[in-house]
């Protein structure tokens, strides 16, 4: 029989030990403190916020505001736990506003940390001056102090060291320091803000500056010229911001930045609808730059199912999935649209206002042929070829002189090729290699769909029908899907076990083995999972598939095939990557290469 001194016995924790356990969930790093700190300013409507950091954050983080500020009675309460301004019954946390609602952050972290809080409202002539350490008040006063509040933690975790042997190196703190301030100064451009690090100043932001202008001084212009503007409404959902064309990508999504109703957060359908947009333009693996802002009836977004807020819930969520795919869709898709750096008058090459740098000519180089685009329908029989300049003449094009909207470039010119595959080609912002097995899948694939949503498929007969056997998994897939790849142009029965007889391809395919596409495609198809049913989805597997296919086929390309390529690739939907979102171009401007060669 159990005894009483075996039985475990129930007791209510102290709020001290209450507050340090509260500690671990809101505060696990300096960038948690800032982060909480900074939402608190902008909650009290600061217009500028000054952020200094020592010790990578463990020796002192402090953030000044120029906000409503708090009197004595106020500055004695926000430090408590579960004291708010922001809601007062349960039902305001379904329709919050604000950043910061719980009342939990400054309890937490002054119960970890040398904690002072320095405050006046503009209304009052003198201000309050709190000190805390691990928790215990130990001094409050009247101090001299401007307008607004000034919070600084010192020493985090100095009572807790348990906690404090989990921090890491001071230079990888700090950058977690600078990712939190950063996501703060994009989510609020129209709010000036500083950061110093160790008493060197390292971004000095001017307040009422649009998305557009804080990108440029926190990524560069070079950058900014990359982006393109998205601008959606649909029902309640408003979406803005800028999102990054397709060679503008990383290995990880720590510069995928989504801001709901001005919190940063996401939702797992957020990341759904970036993969789904970009699905054929960026490989897998890969995350595209994005910066986006969706906006929404505060009451339509749960904001209380993370213990940081860092994620959301929608009540709605189909809308704002819809509405993310088919805005980033049309503006990574339509070649009308601008990059973000034209719209701004970013300049091209020199720096704004410095006299262009000169160009030498070199008189013995062979002239080679210019071109004026885009043109993506083939020359029709008796048409004009397209205006040819030589590397010689005065007359060649400036930039944006000629060219249709949205093209990578205006005029080029093929200088030649370089290991035997990737062409080399000068436009009027600088040089560009590109890849022209990837551009010629990229034209197939756009051809090909094309014709698919136009259901404009047209079949080629093959001279002797061709048998292909697969194995067992890849002819179930092939069998499953014999009806759409009818509808797209291939002729493929069953032709028993896993045997097919193919006796047409597409049209648009040309010349190409039917066993390479027909393994091709059932490779694609194994892995499309559960969402193979889609027809479209289904479809573009296919496509992607079979010029793949095409393109492996074509293994030498003439010069008059590579310039009609060039000329082609700059007409299409998406000139930058292939299907599969490998980089068709890679560019380096006049810019680049006067840094690379310190001309400037």
């Amino acid at each position: 029989m159990a005894t009483d001194d075996v039985i475990p016995r129930i007791h209510v924790l102290s709020d001290h030990v209450a507050n340090k356990i509260a500690a671990g969930e809101v505060v696990d790093r300096p960038a948690s403190v800032l982060k909480e700190l900074m939402e608190n300013a902008l909650d009290a409507g600061a217009t500028q916020i000054d952020v200094q950091v020592g010790g990578g954050g463990k020796r002192l983080v402090s953030v000044a505001d120029n906000g409503c500020g708090m009197d004595r009675d106020n500055a004695l309460l926000a430090v408590e736990r579960h004291a708010t301004s922001k809601i007062r019954d349960v039902d305001d946390i379904e329709a919050v506003s604000t950043l910061g609602f719980r009342g939990e952050a400054l309890a937490a972290i002054s119960s970890v940390s040398r904690f002072t809080l320095i405050t006046r409202p503009s209304d009052a002539l003198s201000g309050t001056e709190l000190h805390i350490a691990g928790g215990k008040v130990t001094d409050v006063k009247e101090a001299g102090c401007p307008a607004g509040t000034q919070f600084q933690v010192r020493n985090l975790f100095f009572n807790v060291p348990a906690r404090r042997k989990f921090l890491r190196a001071e230079q990888t703190e700090l950058t977690h320091v600078r990712q939190t301030f950063l996501i703060y100064a994009l989510s609020h451009p129209e709010v000036g803000m500083t950061l110093r690090v160790d008493d060197r100043p390292v971004y000095t932001l001017a307040a009422g500056a649009s998305l557009q202008e804080r990108l440029g001084e926190l990524f560069g212009r070079d950058y900014v010229r990359n982006l393109r503007e998205v601008r959606k409404e649909k029902g309640e959902v408003r979406l803005h911001g800028y999102v990054g064309m397709p060679h503008l990508q990383r290995s990880d999504r720590s510069e995928q930045f989504v801001f709901i109703n001005g919190r940063p957060a996401s939702a797992p359908l957020i990341g759904f609808a970036l993969n789904e947009a970009y699905h054929t333009l960026v490989p897998k693996g890969r995350f595209p730059s994005v910066f986006l802002f969706l906006e929404t009836e505060p009451d339509a977004v749960d904001v209380n199912v993370h213990p940081t807020k860092k994620e959301v819930r929608f009540r709605r969520p189909d809308t704002v999935r819809d509405t993310l795919i088919t805005s980033l869709r049309a503006v990574l898709t339509d070649p009308s649209e601008k990059d973000a750096g034209a719209a701004a008058g970013a300049p091209d090459g020199n720096t704004a206002g410095a006299p262009p740098t000169p160009r030498v000519r070199i008189e013995d180089l062979p002239a080679l042929p210019m071109f004026n685009y885009p043109r993506i329908a083939p020359m029709a029989e008796g048409e004009a070829p397209p205006p040819v300049y030589r590397a010689d003449e005065e007359t060649r094009p400036e930039a944006g002189e000629s060219g249709g909207t949205g093209s990578p470039w205006s005029w080029c010119r093929v200088l030649g090729q370089v290991g035997g595959l990737y062409v080399v080609m000068e436009t009027e912002d600088g040089l560009v290699l590109m890849d022209p097995h990837a551009a010629h899948e990229r034209l197939l694939f756009e051809r090909f769909m094309g014709d698919a949503v136009r259901r404009k498929l047209k079949s080629q007969g093959l001279l002797s029908p061709e048998t292909v056997e697969l194995a067992p998994q890849d002819a179930g897939r092939v069998r499953k899907h014999l009806s759409l790849l009818e509808a797209m142009g291939f002729g493929v029965s069953d032709f028993g076990g896993d045997a097919f007889m193919v006796d047409a391809l597409p049209v648009c395919l040309g010349d190409v083995s039917a066993r390479s596409v027909l393994a091709a495609v059932a490779t694609s198809l194994e892995q499309s999972g559960e969402r193979g049913g889609t027809q479209q989805w289904a479809e573009e597997r296919v496509a992607k598939a079979a010029c793949r296919a095409a393109v492996k086929a074509r293994d030498k390309l003439s010069l008059q095939e590579i310039e009609r390529l060039v000329i082609d690739l700059a007409g299409a939907e998406m000139p930058y990557t292939c299907p599969h979102g490998r980089p068709t171009l890679i560019f380096m401007g006049f810019n680049e290469l006067d840094k690379k060669f310190g001309r400037i």
